[in-house]
């Protein structure tokens, strides 16, 4: 009895799993770069700035034990989508997927520039069509952040506006 007890203690303990190296993983991404985009996190109420129109509602959470970012698009007409960001410390940059109901793909990388987050890289529409985009976040003294958009016809040699829109804390319900 002695030795069967002798021999599953020895088999468990080869089979038993390395220790994870690094960081616990409650403290992996609570950095200063993964919080670099928490500006853009909470409920919010989403107007075109040029019209002042409501237009969406979006909700911003912080997740993954903080190495994710996501947005849930919800507009008032039109397609939802969303997006998942995160940074990655190997490349030093953020990147972001963004895909929606009409099965649309963006992505994008970058980080922060002059106190913006400044995300560039392309969108890949249903119909197979690609081409760049880009975005910037800039958080307002009022607490509000603007996301504007950016297209280009010579593969990012210059930016169009393509439209604007202000974040604004949605009203306690």
């Amino acid at each position: 009895m002695g030795t069967i007890a002798l021999l599953i203690m020895a088999l468990a303990a080869q089979t038993a799993p390395a220790p994870p190296s690094g960081p616990p993983p409650a403290t992996l991404c609570h950095t200063a770069q993964h919080g670099q985009f928490d500006f853009w996190v909470g409920q919010w109420d989403v107007y075109r700035a040029d019209t002042n129109k409501l237009v969406a509602h979006s909700l911003i959470e912080k997740l993954y034990n903080g190495c994710a970012v996501r947005e849930n698009w919800m507009p008032l007409g039109g397609t939802g989508g969303g997006s998942l960001n995160s940074y990655r410390p190997a490349s030093k940059q953020w990147e972001q997927y963004w895909t929606d109901s009409g099965n649309n793909l963006n992505v994008y990388i970058g980080g922060l520039q002059d106190s913006k987050m400044v995300l560039t890289g392309v969108s890949h529409s249903a119909n197979g069509a690609d081409s760049p985009a880009r975005m910037v976040y800039e958080k307002l003294p009022d607490g509000s952040v603007t996301q504007t958009g950016y297209t280009s016809s010579d593969s990012g040699k210059t930016w169009q506006l393509s439209y604007k829109l202000v974040y604004r804390h949605a009203a306690q319900h």
